[in-house]
This record gives C-alpha cells, sequence and structure tokens, in this order.
C-alpha cells in the first residue's frame, strides 16, 4: 500500500461575509442565464480555450483521485459527419419506435427530433468518456471507483467553465454511444458518457420558454 503524501493546502481566501453573498449571487446570475441551444455558430473557437476548459474539468474531484474520464475533442468535419450519421440512426429507432409516449411527451416543448445537424455545424464536439478500469504497468486490470458520477462531476464543471467564456453548450445523449468508440478509436474500458456540443449560439437564436425550479423547491435545510 502507499505512503499517503500531504502538502499544505493552497491558499482559500476569507472573504467578508457581505462579499461572499455578492460572489455568490453574481456567479447564479452568470449561470442562471446559461441555456442549452440547438443551433450554433460556424465561427471557429481557438483550441487554446478549449484546452483551458478541459483543464478546468479535470480539476473535479473523482473517487479515489483516479480521474476516471477523458474527453477526446472533434473538430475534423469529416469525423463530425460520422458522428451526426451513426447519431442520427439511433435517434430515429428511439423517436420511431424506441420511446415510450410519456417520454416523448416529456420533449414535447422542447421541440426536438430525430435531425441533429448541430453535431455538424458546431466548432467542437466534446465526446466524454468514462473509464470503468484502466491497465496498471504490469498489465493488471486496475477497477476505478465511482467512475460515472465522477465524469458526472467534470462534465458539469465543463459545462460551467464554457459557459465562463462565453460559449454555448448542448448535452447529447443517444442511445446506444457504443458507436463513438468505433468512430473515435477509443479503447472498450471507456465508455460514452455524453457528446458535449459548444460553440458560439447562431445569431437571433431561439430558446424553449421554460423556468428553473425555485430554491424553496429543490433544497430543503435541516
Amino acid at each position: 500500500m502507499t505512503t499517503p503524501r500531504f502538502l499544505p493546502l493552497a491558499d482559500y481566501p476569507r472573504y467578508p461575509e457581505a462579499r461572499m453573498h455578492e460572489r455568490a449571487r453574481a456567479l447564479w446570475q452568470q449561470m442562471n442565464s446559461r441555456r442549452t441551444v440547438r443551433d450554433f455558430s460556424h465561427q471557429s473557437v481557438p483550441r487554446e480555450v478549449i484546452e483551458e476548459c478541459i483543464r478546468t474539468a479535470g480539476t473535479a474531484p473523482s473517487g479515489a483521485n483516479q480521474q476516471p474520464w477523458h474527453f477526446a475533442v472533434v473538430a475534423d468535419p469529416a469525423i463530425k459527419r460520422q458522428i451526426r450519421e451513426a447519431a442520427e440512426e439511433e435517434e430515429r429507432a428511439f423517436y420511431e419506435h424506441r420511446a415510450p409516449d410519456e417520454w416523448l411527451d416529456a420533449l414535447s416543448h422542447l421541440g426536438t427530433d430525430a435531425d441533429k445537424p448541430f453535431l455538424e455545424t458546431a466548432p467542437y464536439l466534446i465526446v466524454v468518456f468514462a473509464l470503468v478500469h484502466h491497465i496498471g504497468a504490469k498489465g493488471e486490470k486496475i477497477k476505478h471507483y465511482y467512475p460515472y458520477e465522477s465524469t458526472g462531476l467534470a462534465t458539469g464543471m465543463l459545462i460551467t467553465a464554457l459557459h465562463n467564456v462565453g460559449l454555448a453548450s448542448l448535452t447529447h445523449t443517444p442511445n446506444p454511444m457504443k458507436f463513438l468508440n468505433q468512430v473515435l478509436g477509443r479503447p472498450s474500458n471507456e465508455r460514452p458518457f455524453l457528446i458535449l456540443v459548444t460553440g458560439y449560439p447562431a445569431e437571433n437564436v431561439q430558446v424553449p420558454d421554460i423556468k428553473r425550479r425555485d430554491l424553496s423547491e429543490i433544497c430543503t435545510f435541516y
């Protein structure tokens, strides 16, 4: 068993309470303006910006600090086309016969269908994989703990980081997603978690008129 090594904690600023509240509210207001969009601009985004956002995602907490995620960033038009074709095949099956009526009713107010042009329009598709295990130095299989929960935390931080720099995003989860391993040449221990579509929103884009639940509905203090 490895002997743990500890380092001093980096400085955490102690803000006055009023300043803490200002910062908390400012972040909420910024994130409350975030909306999922399905219409993206063709405008390019610097790769360096995406890299920094993914670095932020990589700071997420994870089970046993195993960091069980991989971000496959797709900008190549030919690969985006392959992903779109495979995703739309699964989506057509979903909308035509896989999805129960209740699910389709729940989606109806969003105006979604099997056509996914954003998979080609947006400058980047960030395919997020959860690593269920990795291979050690001696070729042994090493289990990862809470890989999906950890990857979900990292994905949330990535969405926040993208919004922070003015980029829109869309979480896309065609089902099943095994085709992503084949298209991207990823190993079988990496399980597709979702496709995060990102870029600038299209000009004059519109989004569904939805409301977020009030704090009283999502939080209980004891």
